[in-house]
């Protein structure tokens, strides 16, 4: 006899939940895991990166794929402005510190719970959520289906046959990525069944595989402030990041990776060619660094060059280095030649390689691919298709930067539904 049914009791479900109760409505959270909010618990490494103080226009930027002009949004962060102008960054963090959760800004304007601890945020809310008379949650409940019934959502049917009937229903079962967490497509499924398009689903914010062998030593070795940059076949540029990066066994990682991933994702998976070219020396042009070679050159002439590679790198890149400019390990710097002298250039300012590959959705952040946005109203998360079904969270077509831009997206349209529902 509930008010509304909510599937999925992650970020967006539990979100939804609270804004419905709030309003008076009889709240049914059903969640199919033994507990709720498992993704949330460990997002951010365990930290919470919970939303980005950005202005708004700022913000938009770094939501959905990456826009042919990069100084505008792309349509579907346009998507996203009628839930931000009522429930945005400033709204959430009032929302969380009215629930007894402190709350900090740290660099690149994130904000995490003070106490460092995701647990505290979903805390929070589910224990705000069993206090309220009005919510019924209930564990261990796996959902097969949806009751649609003369064009619109009436309930849902259960795995074990029974049937659960509500006037509203808010698919809110996340993405794919993190399937020990729940998140394993289900709301995909439905919605497909009930007649909506998904775009294709690839893992985003993740580790990239790369072509190139990794020295052992370099595994796990953190490069600061150096640029990346992906080309695809056609020479596009897909992005151009500068930040932190590091190593993998297989390929590369790190702060830049993930956002650089975002846009490589679906080509890779569709078999298309990209390269990676890692700027090692941004703050400087090649000219410039050529000069400082050429009097490093001459000044250290009788140094062996493999020793003397510190002089560029630190010592763990020195293997990399060395197996990729095929210069001899014990020759002395001066008789390296014009061109090992650029070739050793070109090392520092465009070390390239080819991408062949992601890590796999149990290592994704989030999920890209979804719901067609065009499908939903922007206003309330409405279906077009099928009426009184809302949808929320990563099940849309609706994925993000990291930096606490993915979690505001889930918050938001979590809000959005439980106004509207």
């Amino acid at each position: 006899m509930a008010d509304v049914i909510i599937i999925g009791a992650g970020a967006a479900g539990m979100m939804a939940a609270l804004t419905a109760a709030r309003r008076g409505k009889e709240v049914l959270l059903l969640e199919k895991m033994q507990q709720p909010g498992l993704k949330l618990r460990i997002t951010g490494k365990g930290r919470c990166n919970l939303t980005n103080t950005s202005s708004l226009k700022d913000f938009l930027l770094h939501v959905g794929p990456v826009a042919a002009n990069p100084q505008q949004p792309s349509p579907n962060a346009r998507f996203m402005q009628n839930s931000f102008a009522t429930f945005f960054n400033t709204q959430l963090m009032e929302l969380f510190e009215s629930l007894g959760v402190p709350l900090v800004v740290e660099r690149g304007s994130r904000v995490y719970p003070k106490s460092g601890k995701s647990l505290d945020i979903f805390l929070a809310l589910i224990t705000t959520l069993e206090r309220m008379p009005n919510v019924d949650i209930r564990k261990q409940c796996r959902v097969a289906g949806l009751v649609v019934e003369d064009g619109g959502a009436h309930g849902v049917r259960l795995a074990d046959g029974t049937t659960l009937r509500a006037p509203s229903v808010i698919l809110a079962t996340g993405g794919m990525s993190y399937p020990l967490t729940g998140s394993t497509g289900d709301g995909y499924r439905f919605a497909k069944l009930c007649g909506h398009n998904v775009a294709p689903l690839y893992p985003a914010l993740v580790n990239l595989v790369t072509d190139i062998a990794i020295p052992r030593d370099l595994v796990g070795f953190v490069l600061k402030n150096v640029g990346l940059s992906l080309i695809d076949a056609g020479g596009k540029r897909l992005c151009n990041l500068f930040g932190e990066m590091t190593f993998t066994e297989n390929g590369i990682a790190g702060p830049i990776v993930l956002s650089a991933s975002r846009s490589a994702t679906a080509p890779l998976h569709r078999g298309e060619h990209i390269t990676a070219h890692l700027d090692l020396k941004p703050a400087v042009d090649s000219a410039t660094l050529d000069k400082r070679i050429i009097t490093d050159l001459d000044q250290n002439g009788s140094r062996l060059f493999h020793d003397a590679l510190r002089l560029w790198l630190p010592a763990e890149m020195v293997p990399l280095a060395l197996q990729n400019l095929h210069i001899e390990y014990y020759k002395r710097l001066n008789q390296i030649s014009g061109t090992e002298r650029r070739r050793l250039l070109a090392f520092l300012k465009d070390f390239s390689f080819t991408l062949t590959g992601t890590g796999s959705f149990e290592e994704a952040i989030v999920t890209q691919g979804g719901v067609e946005l065009k499908q939903v109203n922007p206003k309330t998360m409405e279906s077009r298709i099928v009426k009184n079904l809302y949808i929320v969270g990563e099940v849309l077509d609706l994925d993000a930067d990291t930096g606490g831009y993915n979690l505001q997206l889930a918050f938001s349209t979590g809000h959005a539904a439980g106004m509207a529902c």
